[in-house]
């Protein structure tokens, strides 16, 4: 790593916040339709609300410049895209093709190399 590099380390890109603030607010709209038994019962309720516990977390960890934040975070994007390509290819919503785009494109910002350099 050279100088430049050892600079940037811990300094936070723009993109990052937006996509933190983006995935708090899906974060709490999948809590609340989980609560509201939106995803069903049982299994399938407390599934949900634990991984949206597991992003939460990590966007807390993500906006500190943790790794572990940013591994978490990017998991979650993928599974949120995952998840609405699936349910666009049932419901045939473009909301979930539209969201499932967004959520991808941000994955690929966040794998970048240079935003990985600026993790801790």
């Amino acid at each position: 790593m050279d100088e430049r590099q050892e600079n940037k380390v811990g300094q936070m890109l723009p993109g990052i916040a937006g996509i933190c603030m983006f995935m708090i607010f899906i974060t709490m709209l999948n809590v609340y339709a989980g609560l509201q038994g939106m995803f069903g019962g049982g299994v399938t309720k407390y599934g949900i609300l634990t991984l949206c516990t597991l992003l939460a977390i990590g966007i807390f960890g993500l906006l500190r410049l943790r790794k572990w934040g940013w591994s978490l975070v990017i998991a979650g994007c993928l599974l949120l895209a995952a998840g609405d390509f699936y349910f666009f290819t049932k419901a045939h919503q473009a909301f979930f093709l539209v969201r499932g785009l967004f959520v991808m494109v941000f994955f690929l910002y966040l794998a970048r190399q240079e935003t990985r350099s600026r993790l801790r």
